[in-house]
């Protein structure tokens, strides 16, 4: 499946989620999805499944691409956060 091990295969391979997650709530739903009252629930699941590639991408020796991917579950889990969860003043 992933053949060469380089970090930017693992940034556009941790892009993917997270660009489908914003582009479904945001744009599709215009941003009125709220689970349990709570408006970066869904996002959140972007991040624990792109988690989730990146522990296989681990195990299967690819530490590149797991780094790849992590940098940017974080990054994007710190831009919901800072933006979605924030009150605004």
């Amino acid at each position: 499946m992933f053949k060469v091990n380089t970090i930017t295969r693992g940034i556009m391979i941790g892009l993917i989620l997270p660009a489908i997650s914003l582009f479904i709530f945001l744009y599709i739903l215009k941003g009125e999805f709220v689970i349990l009252n709570k408006p970066g629930v869904p996002y959140m699941a972007a991040v624990f499944f792109n988690l989730l590639i990146m522990r296989y991408c681990a195990r299967k020796g690819m530490d590149k691409i797991a780094t790849g991917i992590i940098a940017v579950s974080f990054i994007f889990l710190i831009a919901v956060f800072v933006f979605k969860l924030q009150p605004i003043r």
